[in-house]
């Protein structure tokens, strides 16, 4: 199968130049000009649009196995692709948590036969599973999950011996979740003295405090330069945080590096009123000056990723009281969109879209053949229309869950067609059946 993409404005690597790509089979064959288009089976006429790379998306959650209520492998990949995301690194603490060689794999299988898109699944860190760690092959798994804060089932890592001893071991990415336990049980037992179980979520920044997160931040980071750890740290939320990380050195030359996510960079507390528990997510969306800060770090490249925390949850289990109202929410479908949005009102250029997007999360786990547009790489692709208006309605949803902390906003940017291994697996609103996402591999 020969696919020609043509007179396109291609970003990539710090550039944009107007070419055509020739996609052969699941590979970018050739890029260039006024390429030939004798024997192509099928032309898309790119002009006036932008093809960038595949976004890759280090952190998201779909639910399977065992929270199959709330999504699937199929039905999130599904909707990261509509979204423009052809990879992306899905988390451990599925039921059964994923800390065993044996309970990760299952994962991997689950995703070989319904993944729309390219996957992997992260080995997760407990305070006693050292062995099943290690065993971890750095080759074919993406990283090391620690919650250094509460989560699902017995991942919590807060023995201070084991965590020394994971991050001394460890020799790929471990990706850490920071927020101190002390400090939130702490701040949550103050707001429910006060107001018992019903806590009104505007005061969720405060629990999960900035304090909670840099005490565990730092410490981690701390612990990282000590062993000399490869740390990843996900979803920062506060500007203060940002003042922990370098700028000064190459992604690649970088030990420690930090990813943002879009639901950071797109609301604040004042958005509680409107939004409620439907932005409720762990670590919390805080001020607008924590929104400033981390769009600032994004910028001056003290923050090196974009993703999102994708983790949906019913619409009831959206409507429990605070304490037993679950955090996180879907994203995955409008995480390019957000950052597109951001671009149109003048806050970052296209390439530094596709530089914290594509390029850097290959780059920093070192994911190999995708994340650029060049010859002999994956053909993960998507064409973006910056001009095309995009309503976010529930029935334009992939979601399972069926809602969106999103809907209502109307985007200037839509994502017309994603390429995943070559087979154009989205176009102008339509999934194809067909799935072809592969387990990436890491060059390590």
């Amino acid at each position: 199968m020969k696919t020609l993409i043509r007179n396109a404005k291609i970003i990539n690597e710090n550039k944009i130049i107007v070419g055509d790509v020739l996609i052969e089979e699941d590979s970018i064959k050739t890029i260039g000009k006024n390429l030939p288009t004798a024997d192509i089976d099928r032309i898309i006429e790119g002009e006036g649009q932008y093809l960038m790379p595949g976004v890759i998306d280090d952190q998201v959650h779909f639910r399977e196995p065992g929270l199959t209520h709330k999504a699937t492998i199929e039905t999130e990949s599904r909707a990261a692709v509509a979204g423009g995301v052809t990879s992306y690194i899905d988390q451990p603490n599925t039921v059964p948590n994923a800390v065993t060689q044996e309970l990760l794999e299952v994962k991997y299988k689950l995703a070989e036969n319904n993944s729309f898109a390219n996957y992997s699944f992260s080995m997760g860190g407990t305070n006693d599973n050292l062995e099943e760690v290690l065993k971890t092959n750095p080759k074919n798994v993406a990283a090391v999950k620690l919650f250094l804060g509460s989560s699902t089932g017995n991942m919590l890592v807060d023995d201070p011996e084991t965590l020394e001893y994971i991050f001394s071991k460890v020799k790929m990415p471990i990706c850490v979740h920071c927020e101190d336990e002390s400090t939130i049980i702490k701040n949550t037992q103050l707001y429910k003295d006060k107001y018992g179980d019903d806590i009104p979520v505007k005061y969720h920044h405060l629990i999960r405090s900035e304090e909670a997160c840099y005490t565990s931040s730092s410490k981690a980071i701390a612990l990282a330069k000590k062993t000399g750890a490869r740390l990843h740290l996900y979803h920062i939320s506060t500007a203060k945080e940002t003042e922990l990380f370098r700028n000064d050195i190459p992604l690649k030359d970088k030990k420690i590096t930090a990813e943002v996510c879009v639901n950071h960079l797109w609301f604040t507390d004042a958005d509680y009123e409107t939004k409620g528990a439907f932005i409720k997510w762990n670590p919390a969306v805080k001020t607008q000056k924590d929104k400033d800060g981390l769009w600032e770090a994004l910028l001056d490249d003290r923050i090196d990723v974009v993703a999102t925390d994708h983790a949906p949850h019913t619409i009831e289990e959206k409507k429990n009281p605070y304490t037993q109202c679950p955090s996180g929410a879907p994203l995955v479908q409008h995480s390019l969109q957000v950052m597109l949005e951001a671009h149109r009102l003048g806050k970052i250029s296209l390439e530094k879209i596709v530089e914290k997007m594509c390029h850097n999360p290959a780059i920093l786990f070192q994911i190999e053949k995708r994340g650029f547009i060049r010859e002999g790489y994956k053909a993960d692709l998507v064409l973006v229309d910056l001009d095309q208006s995009q309503s976010v309605t529930k029935g334009t949803l992939f979601y399972k869950c069926g809602w969106s902390p999103l809907e209502g906003e109307v985007f200037h940017s839509t994502v017309t067609h994603t390429f995943v291994n070559g087979h154009l697996a989205y176009e102008n609103g339509k999934i194809s059946e067909e799935r072809h996402g592969k387990r990436l591999s890491f060059e390590r």
